[in-house]
């Protein structure tokens, strides 16, 4: 039976909004073993061994803390693997561990208020937060406060943050502006570099074709299956919180968007960053008819403050997409 997603309001109790924070489904087989560094990028075997060894000590401090916690950042281009290391990171600890995005975290202290959901994370033993953002002022003063008064308490973190492959200068400049804005918690930090390209491509782009609506209908159809307008989605995602998108798309599996066109603004553009994360961590997959996917975000975006964002989303929907080819292609 087809999923309707368009007017669903989902409601998620704050008990389980701190359940969710696990890694989501595309992760959930991340280990280290799992992990395969690039031969041609050597910080990526560095990483992995400098992340295997911040999770033994820590194994020993779920029996007790002592002293205030410390931290890995790694900091690095999306696609290198980042995410797949603090995911096993996070699996490694089991329970005590908690695993979201940056978005999830402030979607968290918006949905909870900023001391219930210090007080409910100062239960875990290792907060992992995934794509860090420096975007928003506001937000990252928030998540300063909360990893200081973490830190503080004895939990531990580690985070990492996306920086464009091709411009990694800004990755330095991102881990300097990361230490200014949270300057009491910045000297438990240590600092990791990973370079590489992204492992879902090489080189530019490469998205199919806008789906025919013969496809587009084939793919919408069925268990698991969604087929949406795209104007009723964009305007649909304003009525839902973004800490609830993951519980929106629950249970879609293929995604077929009908009328795709370039977004008006920023903020338009910002909650569908977050719908594709939520679809991707879920390994659903996306068609799409009317203009290419790519096309979605103006070159004004692009070449504004969140450009980054938009990068690895449309990384993000390239994989989908193309994973999508399987489902309508004839056997």
């Amino acid at each position: 039976m087809s999923v309707a997603v368009v007017g669903r309001r989902p409601e998620v109790r704050p008990e389980a909004l701190i359940a969710a924070l696990v890694p989501p489904p595309h992760f959930a087989e991340a280990t280290f073993d799992s992990y395969e560094p690039d031969p041609a990028h050597p910080s990526q075997a560095e990483a992995l061994q400098a992340v295997a060894r911040f999770a033994a000590p820590h194994l020993r401090r779920l029996r007790s803390r002592k002293g205030p916690g410390v931290g890995l950042y790694l900091d690095g281009g999306f696609g290198v693997g980042k995410t797949h290391l603090i995911a096993a990171l996070a699996h490694a600890l089991g329970r005590k561990a908690a695993f979201g995005t940056f978005v999830e975290y402030t979607n968290l202290v918006g949905a909870l208020g900023f001391h219930a959901a210090r007080e409910a994370l100062s239960e875990f033993a290792v907060v992992c937060i995934d794509e860090f953002e420096l975007d928003d002022p506001g937000d990252t003063l928030i998540m300063a406060r909360l990893m200081r008064e973490l830190t503080d308490a004895g939990v531990c973190v580690a985070a990492t943050s996306n920086t464009l492959p091709d411009a990694l200068g800004e990755g330095r400049f991102a881990a300097e502006d990361f230490r200014r804005e949270i300057q009491a918690v910045a000297r438990v930090f240590d600092t990791l570099r990973i370079d590489g390209p992204d492992y879902r491509h090489r080189g530019d782009l490469d998205f199919p074709a806008p789906a025919t609506e013969e496809a587009l209908a084939e793919l919408g159809t069925g268990d698991g299956a969604a087929l949406v307008e795209w104007a009723a989605l964009v305007d649909d995602l304003v009525h839902v919180h973004p800490s609830r998108y993951g519980a929106y798309v629950d249970g879609v599996e293929r995604l077929a968007i009908r009328g795709v066109a370039p977004l008006v603004d920023q903020n338009q553009a910002l909650r569908v960053v977050a719908l594709v994360d939520r679809l991707y961590d879920r390994d659903a997959v996306v068609g799409a008819s009317g203009e290419p996917l790519p096309a979605i975000f103006t070159p004004e975006m692009m070449r504004g403050g969140y450009r980054k964002k938009y990068l690895r989303a449309l990384s993000r929907l390239e994989a989908m997409a193309h994973a999508a080819l399987e489902h309508t292609r004839p056997v």
